[in-house]
């Protein structure tokens, strides 16, 4: 079993980091500060540090672990040189967890990590790639659609839709079902990675490239090799990366930084983006020959407030799934709480209604009734 040490000074982030790896059967330790933390490792054997150091990471080398650090938008300048100085990854707070665990997968192709991570892989119950497309609205039955045509091809595909729609859902699916299933699904948030990290995070980069630069790094495409590489929100991108990217996509080959010899890789590409990417091509803000390449096949998820028949069904699959998380008994939900829900405008989409969700089963007494509706949505 993975052990994974978790350090922070909040109490709280510890208590949720830990409980939810723990359901995911990860063994984990805690620790308040960099001290504790580095006497632990003295002590017992770690495979995995989780590091929230409110901006302050001079200290992770001392852990001689691998490690992912969690940031907030205002810390970014310290997670550049927190991986200058050995982090591996970061994460931005507030965490999501599937963006963790498409870390940990990430991890375990990583030939250079030493030792060799003995990662499991996420259980069903939170691995996107299982969960089902729920819904039997013309508009969703028209994804899946598009999906099992697609899917068996290596065309690249571009996911449009708001936040919260499903889209990283239909590029796992796009992935399960096409002939890369048993090979890697890497993540990458496009908008996440500051402009001087996105070179080394897509190509990785060569030891000595840059100030401490202690050892090789496989970038995103080298970890995606033979499976499909998922860029989420790629229309954030700069149009530096764009032109990386770009080449890549034309040449099928990276170079890492630092290096003058190229790399041959056979990476499926799935985008994603909620913008307009016409309009950004307008703007001269995306590049139209990089929109060109993605687009082989055009799929957008429709808002929830264009399918609002499949929210009875979404909601019922959401009490199911929240129960089993919080290890609770599922809640009936009367039908007028249910209408009530319908009419909902949900600009945030499916990722609001599972929040509302949550928060009903919560709140709620032993069953959900309009009134829970009314006083908590």
């Amino acid at each position: 079993m993975t052990k994974i040490l978790l350090l922070s000074d909040s109490q709280s982030m510890l208590n949720s980091l830990s409980e939810r790896l723990r359901f995911e059967n990860f063994a984990t330790a805690e620790a308040p500060n960099i001290n504790t933390a580095t006497e632990m490792c003295r002590n017992d054997h770690y495979d995995v540090a989780i590091v929230d150091g409110d901006g302050k990471f001079d200290n992770i080398g001392e852990l001689a672990l691998p490690t992912i650090i969690i940031v907030r938008k205002a810390e970014l300048e310290s997670a550049v040189e927190a991986l200058r100085k050995g982090a591996i990854d970061y994460l931005s707070a507030p965490i999501d967890m599937n963006q963790l665990l498409g870390t940990l997968r990430a991890l375990q192709q990583d030939e250079e990590t030493t030792p060799p991570l003995r990662l499991r892989q996420p259980s069903k119950r939170t691995n996107c790639a299982t969960q089902p497309i729920i819904g039997h609205s013309d508009a969703i039955e028209h994804v899946r659609n598009m999906i099992r045509r697609v899917a068996p091809s290596d065309a690249r595909v571009l996911v449009l839709g708001e936040n919260g729609t499903g889209k990283e859902l239909v590029a796992r699916w796009l992935h399960l079902k096409s002939s890369r299933c048993n090979a890697p699904f890497v993540e990458v948030n496009c908008a996440a990675i500051p402009a001087e990290l996105i070179e080394s995070e897509l190509f990785g980069h060569e030891k000595g490239s840059f100030t401490s630069a202690v050892k090789q790094r496989k970038g995103k495409f080298e970890l995606a090799d033979g499976g499909t590489l998922f860029m989420d929100e790629i229309g954030d991108m700069s149009l530096s990366a764009q032109a990386k990217v770009l080449r890549a996509l034309q040449e099928q080959k990276i170079s890492r930084v630092g290096s003058d010899k190229d790399v041959t890789v056979d990476v499926r590409v799935v985008a994603a983006t909620n913008k307009d990417i016409r309009a950004e091509i307008e703007k001269g803000n995306f590049r139209e020959d990089l929109y060109h390449r993605l687009s082989v096949i055009l799929i957008k998820v429709p808002p929830l407030r264009e399918r609002s028949g499949d929210i009875s069904e979404l909601v019922t699959h959401f009490i199911s799934k929240i129960a089993e998380e919080h290890h609770s008994s599922e809640k009936k939900i009367d039908s007028e709480a249910i209408d009530m829900l319908c009419s909902m405008p949900w600009t945030g989409n499916i990722r609001e209604l599972r929040n509302v969700v949550e928060r009903l089963m919560i709140l709620s007494g032993e069953r959900i009734t309009q009134r829970d509706v009314e006083l908590y949505c």
